[in-house]
């Protein structure tokens, strides 16, 4: 198995979509009354909900205008919910009538949205919700359950989980060979049964049977490929791969009532943040009920294209920088280029510590290659009797050059001649 490509990959888009957008609700959570980590999360009858999958027909559904999109961004790879706790299915499936086939809209949106991203290069992956909160034998969950709560989840006979385990299974498998080659398997939804109920280790290894080269992510219980903060940074970077997966506002699915937008300021940092502590950032987008992104997410996604078109060599494939008692802010490098992000405005200068001074090559602006005015110094005695002395560089920073979103600044290292 490679993964090589995920570990410097930088920026994913994730796309939270399903029969409920029509409405602008939450995706699955409203049929159970909500949670506490959705602020802005409705409470609908589940005989309401599950009403809007019969009238699901996204006509301004344009995969090729979402791979464009993604594309502009920098993404690397696209997730799609193919399957939410709500248990709809965007393909078609053997296993159930609850699916886009019986819809008026009919096509397959996993297979239109594979074939999209793949002409565009990005990688693909597919979001599987392990608990499915409509099938019968899971059970589905009634008005009775409500309140929804974690530590009380409807309990199923030993032969309703054993057929629904196999519906499972066999979803799994058709996602995983009817679409080609899949990059990523997103699961969630594990915590409402055990590794064991889910037969984590032999879904696990059928995965990799069906698609060897295949990441899982962290929320298959024992078996995932990278972990999945949610909606926050670690103050450590993990041990293993990982990626944070963030919401624009508040809200997963489009969610007419949340207009607490992150700015693109925010989101800008958070990737400059996330990619230098050699993370991903897996930036969510919520598609309207007709397939079109909702006008306040897509002026957010078009500022970060634009400051990607300029600054996304400090970003993609770029493993971290300094340490952070070298430069007060986020810093990435390929080979002998160091990228250090400004999420601050200076005070006229900046410094950086613990470099090899006499390497320095040039200090400039990555957006336009303007070159950096900067002097430097170390210990003296290291500079008479050192001929590679660490030390320090002051950079001026004028105020033509701080970018409105993010500053970045090149550092180039040589060596001695």
């Amino acid at each position: 198995m490679n993964n090589n490509w995920f570990q410097t990959a930088r920026l994913g888009m994730f796309i939270h979509w399903g029969h409920s957008s029509q409405q602008g609700w939450e995706l699955s959570w409203p049929m159970v009354g909500g949670v506490f980590s959705l602020p802005f999360c409705q409470n609908i009858l589940i005989e309401e909900y599950y009403s809007t999958a019969d009238t699901f027909n996204p006509q301004q559904y344009n995969p090729q205008e979402w791979a464009d999109l993604a594309k502009s961004l920098g993404v690397q790879y696209v997730i799609l919910t193919t399957k939410h706790h709500d248990g709809f299915a965007l393909f078609h499936t053997q296993q159930s009538d609850f699916s886009i086939a019986n819809t008026p809209y009919q096509g397959d949106i996993v297979d239109e949205f594979v074939t999209a991203m793949r002409a565009q290069g990005l990688r693909i992956g597919l979001y599987f919700s392990l608990s499915d909160w409509h099938h019968p034998d899971y059970p589905a969950f009634t008005e009775a359950d409500k309140p929804y709560r974690f530590d009380k989840l409807p309990q199923p006979t030993q032969q309703q989980w054993e057929r629904y385990r196999q519906f499972m299974f066999n979803q799994v498998k058709e996602l995983l060979t009817n679409y080609g080659q899949i990059d990523i398997i997103w699961f969630d939804g594990s915590w409402e049964r055990t590794p064991e109920q889910w037969q984590a280790e032999e879904l696990a290894k059928m995965i990799r049977e069906l698609q060897p080269n295949i990441l899982i992510s962290d929320r298959l219980p024992n078996c995932g490929d990278f972990e999945t903060p949610e909606q926050f940074i670690p103050h450590q970077p993990p041990a293993h791969p990982w990626e944070t997966c963030l919401t624009i506002n508040e809200s997963w699915g489009y969610n007419s009532s949340d207009c607490n937008f992150k700015s693109s300021r925010q989101l800008i940092h958070t990737l400059c943040e996330v990619a230098g502590k050699s993370g991903n950032l897996l930036l969510n987008i919520s598609p309207m009920g007709d397939g079109q992104i909702p006008p306040e997410q897509l002026e957010r996604l078009e500022d970060i294209a634009s400051w990607m078109s300029r600054h996304a060599e400090s970003i993609l494939g770029t493993t971290p920088g300094l340490e952070p008692w070298q430069f007060y802010g986020p810093s990435t490098r390929k080979g002998n280029r160091i990228y250090l992000h400004l999420l601050m405005k200076p005070y006229e200068t900046i410094s950086v510590r613990g470099l090899p001074i006499k390497q320095v090559q040039s200090v400039s602006l990555l957006a336009d290659g303007t070159q950096l005015a900067y002097t430097s110094r170390c210990a003296i005695m290291d500079s008479i009797l050192n001929p590679d002395p660490l030390g320090e560089l002051t950079i001026s920073v004028p105020k033509s050059a701080i970018d409105p979103y993010a500053t970045v600044i090149c550092i180039d290292i040589g060596s001695i001649n």
